[in-house]
């Protein structure tokens, strides 16, 4: 069964089946559910198993990108490729200057690094659980704008895969009005590594979004936040959040520092009451 499943995917057999793009998406699941059986109901996996993995990944990965439009992998290697570059610079702990610290331990840190600018740097821990935060980071992202007070509208403009999102947001006015309303478009990625969740992003293009009258376009990133638990303390979670932006427009340094360190200092605040006062969604089966 797995060899002709293995054959029917890679199109040996049947050569007019190179365009049927479902029907080689179910094979190469077919494979992976019949490689699991096999390794968990049998004594150790043969080699062969491995070697047969490491080649369905691969083809996997090569049906996959024919599922795609050059424009959709365009937006996947980008949301990529911030997260890279975002991990990158939370990696490098040297330079990092303390911009603000709250008395219950949140505190802003910021750099300059080149060929980005000034980022900066939130670090806070949040009393529940990672899934929680994901849930409402991730999966609740457009509802943001009804907890957090600095966003009026997230949108999601497109969907790629299980990872990439195109989104639209529109901020709310700033510093009493001095800093407009601004908008950005962006490609975020979501990234799930073992206890680890890693949501990136940075600005991009998006033809069916144009810039729109009385709002300037901002621009993201690279930017991203990481979410763990606590070692101690496996209910708790620890947020990192990586901010790079350019706002636009005429502004003072002095007053673009102070709104985006106290954004995320408004952020973190925000989150908080947010998830204590609403209840836990629903766990699904």
């Amino acid at each position: 069964m797995l060899l002709a499943t293995f054959k029917l995917c890679a199109g040996s057999s049947y050569r007019h089946l190179h365009n049927m793009k479902g029907l080689r998406q179910q094979a190469v699941l077919a494979i992976g559910q019949e490689l699991n059986r096999r390794a968990l109901g049998g004594p150790t996996p043969g080699a062969w198993i491995s070697q047969v993995r490491r080649r369905s990944s691969l083809l996997g990965s090569r049906l996959e990108d024919t599922l795609y439009s050059d424009q959709e992998l365009a937006y996947i290697r980008q949301g990529e490729e911030a997260m890279q570059k975002a991990l990158g610079i939370l990696s490098n702990q040297e330079g990092w200057k303390k911009e603000n610290q709250q008395t219950n331990g949140d505190k802003v840190l910021s750099k300059v690094v080149p060929d980005v600018g000034k980022v900066f740097r939130l670090e806070v821990v949040v009393d529940q659980p990672m899934e929680r935060l994901y849930e409402e980071l991730v999966e609740r992202m457009e509802t943001m704008g009804e907890w957090n007070p600095n966003v009026k509208e997230i949108k999601v403009l497109q969907k790629i895969g299980k990872d990439t999102v195109i989104t639209h947001e529109l901020a709310a006015e700033a510093a009493g009005n001095l800093v407009g309303p601004r908008d950005f478009v962006s490609v975020r990625c979501a990234k799930r590594r073992g206890s680890t969740c890693v949501l990136a992003g940075m600005a991009t293009h998006f033809g069916e979004m144009p810039e729109q009258k009385g709002v300037i376009r901002g621009e993201h990133g690279p930017t991203c936040m990481v979410l763990h638990p606590l070692a101690e303390s496996p209910s708790k979670t620890k947020l990192t959040w990586l901010l790079s932006i350019d706002l636009k427009g005429w502004l003072p340094k002095t007053i673009i520092n102070q709104v985006l360190s106290q954004t995320q200092v408004d952020f973190a605040n925000h989150l908080r009451k947010h998830l204590e006062s609403s209840p836990a969604p629903e766990a699904r089966c």
